[in-house]
């Protein structure tokens, strides 16, 4: 089942001004790209199981205050959870990363380009050690990217390995994870109503066989469309307000919207 994503505003690539990015978006088709085709195990039927379940635990949290939305779905608390202060420095540092990615172009260390793998090299970067060596490894040498540098996240030696063990749909582990196994089973839902995100939860759209996600940066929504080209990185930044309002209305992260899951949070941050 592919994921995919809405066209939406073209990232500029480095030396290119936004405004010529976004006119070269512009001349593009205004049909969704395809990604690469997820694991062919997760059935139709069963993804529509998962979902019939979640909007059952909308409707039972809107009734009964103690209620857990996804409980039946959400992972066991992992033993290598982030601290609150963890994760407050492990926000400001893959807002950052993702921020790069959509400022100056892909680093070529990030391979597997489509929306699940954004989250991944995402989270994989700022689990790291960010050492002079991954500065200059990730083109963050300048002046103006070291002073305003977040804090260095401190972890143990076990929480470093985090992105190396996502849980998988079947219920193994790796360093993979498709887009659903990341919202099924690595994530907790938040809320369908976008403003209770914050920097680095993951907006979810089930559009029949295509999931996609796009990530909550505070100040606008990042996601990649999975299509690469020469002249197109796949990589899109759209405010907040113009998603409310995107034309295509199953992009729209609304309440009232059945194609909008809502907003997850990645189960190993506290809060």
């Amino acid at each position: 089942m592919p994921e995919r994503a809405p066209p939406g505003t073209l990232a500029a690539r480095p030396g290119q001004s936004a405004h010529a990015a976004n006119a070269a978006d512009a001349a593009q088709s205004t049909q969704p790209a395809h990604t690469t085709p997820v694991a062919r195990d997760v059935a139709t039927a069963s993804r529509r199981a998962w979902l019939a379940r979640v909007a059952c635990a909308f409707a039972v949290a809107s009734l009964t205050p103690y209620a857990f939305a996804l409980t039946s779905t959400t992972a066991s608390p992992d033993p290598d959870a982030l601290t609150p202060q963890q994760s407050a420095t492990f926000r400001a540092w893959f807002v950052r990363i993702v921020d790069q990615q959509m400022r100056r172009g892909p680093t070529p260390r990030w391979t597997q380009r489509d929306c699940a793998g954004l989250v991944r090299f995402a989270v994989g970067e700022t689990l790291r050690p960010h050492d002079t060596r991954w500065l200059r490894a990730n083109g963050m040498t300048g002046l103006a990217d070291t002073s305003s540098m977040p804090p260095e996240l401190q972890l143990s030696a076990s929480q470093r390995m985090i992105a190396n063990r996502w849980t998988q749909l079947d219920g193994s582990t790796g360093a993979y994870a498709s887009a659903i196994a990341l919202i099924q089973r690595n994530s907790r839902f938040v809320s369908k109503d976008v403003n209770q995100a914050l920097p680095g939860d993951l907006l979810f759209f089930d559009q029949g066989d295509d999931q996609h996600l796009m990530i909550w940066l505070d100040r606008y929504i990042a996601y990649h469309t999975g299509t690469v080209t020469p002249t197109d990185t796949g990589l899109r930044a759209v405010a907040v307000s113009d998603l409310m309002q995107w034309k295509d209305s199953r992009w729209q992260p609304l309440d009232g919207n059945p194609n909008f899951v809502g907003v997850f949070r990645l189960d190993f941050l506290t809060p």
